[in-house]
């Protein structure tokens, strides 16, 4: 028998960790696991938020017991239809037939398209209400946060939030549940890798949702990923970092992702690392696309301003894992970064071409010219890199000084 996690009056936590799982929707590394967070409201009339992925449904039933007994469940509230918050559903409601199922036009449609499911569904409509007793329900529609029936239920009497995916992170929630038993510090990291990986094609939709929330009052955060967020400064540090990223705002550091066959292109990131380091950058991450996985890359170019690509000629486009990181800042619409990049080639530069059109498709600022090597490296190569570090590092430099440099590139 379970014991149930209360975290405030009325509201339990039902949800469970998956340390078994290698990648995240078959894409993102798990290297230490991720939660499905599930909630139960136990008032005159009984909510689940939420449920959980199908594999666990048996401790997820187990979990509900331990809260409910035999108790039914009246309503349960979809906040996101992902299969790993819905995948329990089907089963569900085999066990509690009489249960009404809350969501939106959009969650009904994908109901009918998942699971087949068409009765008991209570369409809601954006800040429509729910009483349960002692508990009120508002909920709030927040459409492509990251899919498109995506939506968030706060406690009024309570101020919780039921944020679905947002606000969320990878890795399991080890022993503690809350923000006051874990330590919320090793978390940061992943929810910018969650949010750059998962929600970062979507900014405008985040920052709708946050204009949305800005004047309700909120004293906890449960969202379907990771920790419970209970205390002030905390939420108020999640909530800000939610912000920051979806308007595509970033520290002062540089990001330098390169690829390399033989070793030659390295040795450019090298030298463009050493001129940055030379001229007073202090956060410098490089990534060897070959070895660091995208998930990592795309975290630390949200995090830093600073963004250098750099790739040998393959088959006449950009080597593979580069231009696999080029697609994917196309596709989530990166903005405001300072960018440079570098290639290398033996008989024909098809990386700087495809460089260059991804540089002039984006929403950055460019800071120097290309660096072009053909071969092998070169006096003037080398001066060339070391030109891009330096100009790179001052145009960072001028992001914190009192009166802007220009970079030069010479």
């Amino acid at each position: 028998m379970y014991k149930p996690f209360k975290i405030k009056e009325n509201i339990f936590y039902v949800g469970l960790n998956d340390r078994t799982k290698h990648l995240f929707e078959n894409l993102w590394p798990l290297p230490k696991g991720v939660s499905y967070n599930s909630y139960i409201i136990n008032d005159e009339k009984i909510a689940l938020i939420d449920t959980v992925d199908i594999c666990y449904s048996d401790v997820f039933f187990n979990k509900i017991y331990s809260v409910l007994g035999n108790k039914p469940i009246n309503y349960l509230i979809v906040n996101h239809m992902e299969p790993d918050h819905s995948g329990s559903i089907e089963l569900l409601k085999t066990r509690y037939p009489d249960m009404k199922i809350v969501g939106n036009n959009r969650t009904a449609d994908m109901l009918k398209g998942f699971y087949g499911i068409t009765d008991n569904i209570l369409i809601i409509k954006d800040k429509e209400e729910l009483n349960l007793g002692k508990n009120t329900l508002q909920f709030y529609l927040t459409p492509m946060v990251h899919w498109p029936e995506t939506m968030m239920t706060y406690v009024k009497e309570s101020k919780t939030l039921f944020s679905g995916d947002a606000f969320g992170t990878f890795g399991t929630l080890d022993g503690g549940v809350t923000d006051t038993q874990l330590n919320p510090d090793w978390y940061w990291d992943e929810m910018i890798r969650y949010y750059s990986n998962i929600v970062g094609k979507y900014g405008s939709p985040v920052q709708a949702a946050l204009k949305k929330l800005s004047g309700v009052e909120i004293e906890t955060i449960c969202s379907t990923h990771g920790p419970v967020w209970t205390q002030p400064d905390i939420i108020a540090q999640v909530i800000s970092l939610y912000d920051k990223l979806s308007k595509y705002e970033s520290e002062n550091g540089l990001v330098i992702a390169y690829g390399s066959m033989y070793g030659n292109t390295e040795q450019l990131a090298e030298i463009i690392a050493a001129a940055a380091a030379d001229n007073g950058v202090k956060n410098i991450i490089m990534h060897n696309v070959s070895k660091s996985h995208e998930s990592e890359i795309l975290r630390d170019i949200f995090k830093y301003r600073g963004l250098i690509i750099g790739s040998p000629t393959y088959n006449n486009k950009p080597y593979p894992g580069v231009e696999s990181l080029l697609l994917a800042l196309q596709n989530r619409s990166v903005k405001n970064r300072f960018f440079g990049y570098f290639s290398g080639h033996t008989w024909a530069d098809g990386a700087k071409r495809d460089l260059k059109a991804f540089a002039e498709s984006m929403e950055f600022e460019t800071v120097c010219e290309s660096v072009e090597m053909k071969q092998s490296l070169n006096s003037n190569v080398t001066e060339n890199a070391y030109a891009l570090g330096k100009a790179m590092a001052e145009k960072l430099n001028s992001e914190i000084d009192v009166v802007p440099q220009k970079a030069d590139c010479h």
